[in-house]
């Protein structure tokens, strides 16, 4: 009879929370990673991608990158990316350490259909003429509304932000071996 109330407890504070929320749900943490080996050495994959100044040095839906406040590669820097076919994206560095060439950022406002994103880069050595570049990140689809819009649920999201790695990495490779 106890575990019967216990559970009764349960349900009605679930209904509850759903109420205060007018019964909209939200998207789960989603979370992409995507990796490419590269037969060169990790400092000269860093050179690419250690710039936050410049992900259009290694990125081909890039078309400019601009730093509109702080400094590059330091904690706050704030970079406006714009895109090949003239979207923006705003992204702000969290973290930068050379040494573990490695950079943190967010997404403050963008075309892409994610919210609450940030991610992380990395160039890992797996030899002395050849490295691992790691990509993920972790986010909400845009539209958090129990029936998202077509283009901004959960497979829109993680579908877009794939294509982003995957383009980016891709690419990497390609200008580095």
């Amino acid at each position: 009879m106890r575990k019967l109330a216990n559970l009764s407890i349960v349900v009605s504070a679930a209904l509850l929370g759903a109420c205060a929320t007018g019964g909209a749900t939200t998207s789960g943490n989603l979370m992409v990673e995507e990796k490419v080996s590269i037969n060169a050495p990790a400092n000269k994959v860093w050179a690419k991608v250690g710039n936050f100044g410049d992900l259009g040095a290694f990125h081909p839906a890039v078309a400019k990158t601009e730093i509109t406040s702080g400094t590059n590669n330091t904690q706050g820097a704030v970079r406006l990316l714009t895109l090949q076919d003239g979207g923006t994206i705003k992204e702000a560095l969290t973290a930068y350490n050379a040494g573990g060439m490695s950079y943190s950022y967010v997404i403050n406002e963008g075309v892409l259909p994610v919210s609450n994103y940030s991610s992380t880069i990395q160039v890992k050595s797996t030899g002395a003429t050849s490295s691992e570049v790691i990509w993920k990140g972790n986010f909400n689809r845009k539209d958090l509304s129990a029936t998202p819009a077509k283009g901004q649920d959960d497979e829109a999201a993680t579908g877009t932000i794939h294509a982003v790695y995957r383009g980016g990495l891709d690419n990497l490779k390609k200008i580095t071996e």
